[in-house]
């Protein structure tokens, strides 16, 4: 008996004996369906903290989970034991198949077609079904399989982060970061890998957010702590490079990151030393692009580090025109492989033209996106979309948007997927998670 394929209500019943209390609560707020708005206190529904993104792909299409009529249906009960309804049968659930009647792997086969959003529905049915969430196991196996969904969180106010679910429309309640006054001081840097969200601060600082336990932790520090780098994510694995460190030395070293492992490893360097500069993976590479080095002379060249070879080639003109000396790091993103920009002078999209090593002028970015020389303002690859997030800013505050777009070789027709709603005005961080 195939479980995906069955039609009707299916409900799993029943629960390890664990007082709910015990989990984390992440508070879904739906976003009003077509209307798209902001949910009244009655639209909102809670479930346990449990989430995922990955950011980027390492050039593998990611495949969006199935969200047809027929995906099981998994809640929470409240008596012992666990049964499958469907077809007026019923069958008790072995321990270790979690399904019994149609075994783990298929049992978990379908539970890769769920949202990652009913993970934590899943996880209180029992032991097993929270062993195989909140371990992990879930998302690795996602991973394998290449599903993911790509939630977006960003910070618009020091220690507080949002997160937004694109494929559901739904806004996700992060845990208020721990106070730390020397934290809270500094500049932030941050990305997504694997489960985790990592915040740098005052280069020797580190707090890690994990979805599958929805709260903060001290996170590891690098082998050569920095701020203002360039990074981005391929699976359960994130590259940095570049920045400075705390005597603002500019740096040309770089590290990758394990989020399985919790550890650190420092790479081949990089040729040039660069701060304020940006970082992509594209076709299996990791490339780093713009950038100011010593002097305050602004980087137009790009790098790409080969991962098989342990390498690094120079890129000339690859960011030409994408920053200045005061401005924000290069605005880039990465879509089916494809590089794309965002000019903050002109409000431009571009595409990199990848054989003639140019840029080509797509459109406009949304035309409420107000930065100042870029900052303020985030440009992120979202699955296949591209996403800006920011704002008009008033004397009465700010509004925030998020706008996205398919990318398709035509000028950019901005879909906002998410309506204005009161926040900070300035998009201090933002980072993209996908499994």
């Amino acid at each position: 008996m195939d479980l995906c394929d069955m039609e009707g209500a299916m409900v799993l019943e029943g629960g390890s004996g664990e007082a709910e209390s015990q989990w984390g609560y992440q508070k879904l707020e739906l976003a009003g369906g077509g209307s798209r708005k902001r949910p009244t206190p009655e639209d909102v529904d809670d479930v346990h903290g449990i989430g995922l993104d990955e950011v980027d792909s390492g050039g593998k299409r990611n495949m969006p989970p199935s969200l047809q009529p027929h995906t099981p249906d998994i809640r929470e009960a409240h008596t012992p034991g666990c049964r499958v309804a469907a077809g007026g049968g019923e069958q008790n659930i072995g321990g270790g198949n979690l399904i019994g009647e149609i075994g783990r792997d298929q049992s978990i086969n379908c539970l890769l077609k769920l949202s990652r959003s009913e993970y934590g529905s899943v996880a209180s049915l029992n032991r097993d079904f929270r062993s195989l969430v909140r371990g992990g196991e879930i998302y690795r196996l996602r991973r394998q399989n290449k599903i993911s969904e790509h939630w977006v969180y960003y910070s618009c106010n020091v220690l507080e982060w949002d997160a937004y679910d694109p494929y559901r429309n739904r806004w996700i309640s992060v845990p208020k970061m721990p106070p730390d006054e020397c934290f809270m001081c500094s500049d932030k840097e941050s990305l997504a890998v694997g489960t985790e969200l990592l915040v740098f601060g005052m280069t020797h600082i580190v707090f890690r957010y994990s979805i599958l336990t929805n709260s903060w932790t001290r996170g590891e520090v690098m082998n050569a702590p920095r701020c203002l780098f360039g990074s981005a994510s391929v699976g359960e694995k994130a590259y940095v490079a570049g920045g400075t460190d705390s005597f603002g030395r500019i740096l040309n070293s770089a590290e990758v990151y394990n989020s399985e492992t919790h550890t650190w490893v420092s790479l081949p360097s990089m040729i040039k030393e660069r701060k304020n500069c940006s970082a992509v993976f594209m076709d299996g590479k990791f490339y780093v692009i713009g950038g100011v080095t010593n002097n305050n002379k602004v980087l137009t060249c790009g790098e790409e580090y080969d991962i098989h070879s342990r390498s690094w080639r120079v890129i000339k003109n690859m960011s030409e025109g994408l920053n200045v000396v005061s401005g924000a790091p290069p605005l880039i993103a990465v879509v089916k492989n494809e590089l794309y920009a965002a000019d903050y002078s002109v409000k431009d999209v571009k595409k990199y033209d990848k054989k003639n090593n140019k840029w080509i002028t797509l459109g406009k970015l949304p035309e409420r996106s107000v930065s100042m020389n870029g900052w303020g303002l985030a440009f992120r690859a979202c699955g296949e979309r591209l996403i800006v997030i920011g704002g008009p800013r008033t004397s009465t505050g700010g509004m925030i948007e998020l706008n996205s777009w398919i990318p398709d070789d035509k000028p950019p027709v901005w879909d906002s997927i998410a309506r204005p709603r009161p926040s900070g005005n300035f998009v201090y961080n933002c980072a993209v998670m996908g499994c």
